[in-house]
């Protein structure tokens, strides 16, 4: 697969870098030329990413740092906790790294958030650099500056906005991914549409079973628009003060989700799929959009292999527990519940919602809704 390679800049200032799309990107020496200079890198990476691409992606770092360490943390959306961040900590203070060593964070989203975390905190701030190796983290979570680890009551309630110095996305590396994380990052690919294009949506209608086939093309395309329309939203916005929080549509309702069922039984993207559904519904109940989207929306996030329906995470007042779950969200003013719905078609809003309303979506989008499905 070969492929010319595309770039997306994202402007902020002295903070601005470029994300970086092709094949075969990660093996490379080249990829990573622009680096800030250094003795020691950290590569930082999970237990079933480590060996498939550590190796490529350490052997590429040696021609420009003398020292390439390995920290390998467990897989999983369980383990983004205070434990699996200080294994980070305990790499680079036991190999004696100073303030200019970069770290690289080799993994999905969960790496990437607690790589970035770690790098805004050791020192007070050290440069790190973003190899996202799953669909999800290469179209979201690794462009932006969101760092951050779960807490029992909400989902990356503790972190830190911390630019990379550069993101890498190597769409060679999505051919491991399991069917479900594929369809997982589809979630955040689909989100994009609603709030901010609709022709692109229009074309993830026309393309969705060339995405989930992983074809080369299909894939290049919604993974450049993508990041392109996070970058110009981070761009305009870059610590969430207001525009950014459209990136959120589905969230609210998904990180409930997520919460409820215990961190990794559902992944970020099915939760987001879901999320989007009740997003929508609700948005229809307060008069924005009409069924037919809600419709539209509901079946191309089926044919991305998503769940449609919401989990039941408490048989005995399932909504009243979603509600306690938003009541936390990073969103949330002063308790009430803030949702990014959909205002007319390709474009989105902030509203809070009765919570009667809310209750009845939820009710309507959870019915039968005990596990994960289609």
């Amino acid at each position: 697969m070969t492929q010319q390679s595309q770039t997306v800049h994202i402007d902020l200032g002295d903070r601005s870098y470029p994300i970086v799309i092709a094949a075969d990107l990660l093996a490379r020496s080249s990829t990573y030329a622009q680096c800030p200079p250094a003795a020691q890198a950290l590569i930082v990476t999970n237990s079933t990413v480590q060996p498939l691409y550590a190796a490529q992606l350490k052997a590429a770092l040696e021609s420009k740092y003398q020292q390439v360490h390995t920290v390998v943390l467990p897989d999983g959306e369980a383990h983004k906790d205070w434990q699996t961040l200080n294994l980070i900590f305990d790499g680079l203070l036991s190999k004696g790294c100073d303030r200019k060593t970069v770290l690289f964070a080799l993994g999905g989203g969960v790496v990437g958030d607690m790589t970035g975390f770690a790098a805004a905190s050791y020192m007070r701030g050290v440069p790190f650099v973003q190899v996202p190796t799953t669909l999800l983290s290469q179209v979201d979570s690794s462009v932006g500056g969101k760092t951050a680890i779960n807490h029992p009551l909400g989902k990356n309630m503790i972190g830190a906005f911390y630019q990379p110095q550069l993101v890498v996305c190597d769409l060679a590396s999505l051919d491991t991914l399991p069917a479900r994380e594929v369809s997982a990052g589809l979630a955040e690919i689909i989100k994009y549409g609603p709030i901010a294009d609709m022709e692109f949506f229009e074309w993830l209608e026309a393309h969705m079973d060339a995405l989930r086939s992983l074809e080369p093309a299909a894939l290049m395309h919604a993974v450049k628009r993508s990041v392109e329309i996070k970058a110009w939203v981070v761009g305009q916005d870059e610590k969430e003060a207001g525009l950014r929080a459209i990136l959120n549509f589905g969230h609210t309702f998904g990180h409930a989700i997520e919460a409820g069922m215990g961190y990794g039984n559902w992944l970020h993207g099915e939760g987001v799929g879901a999320g989007m559904v009740m997003a929508a519904h609700l948005s229809q109940r307060l008069g924005l959009v009409d069924a037919s989207f809600v419709d539209r929306l509901t079946l191309l996030i089926a044919r991305a292999g998503l769940p449609t329906r919401g989990a039941v995470i408490d048989a005995t007042d399932n909504a009243g527990a979603y509600l306690e779950h938003m009541r936390v969200d990073k969103k949330a003013q002063a308790g009430e519940i803030r949702f990014v719905l959909i205002d007319g078609l390709g474009n989105a809003t902030m509203r809070s919602a009765p919570d009667s309303l809310v209750r009845e979506v939820i009710d309507a989008c959870c019915m039968q809704g005990v596990g994960i499905q289609g």
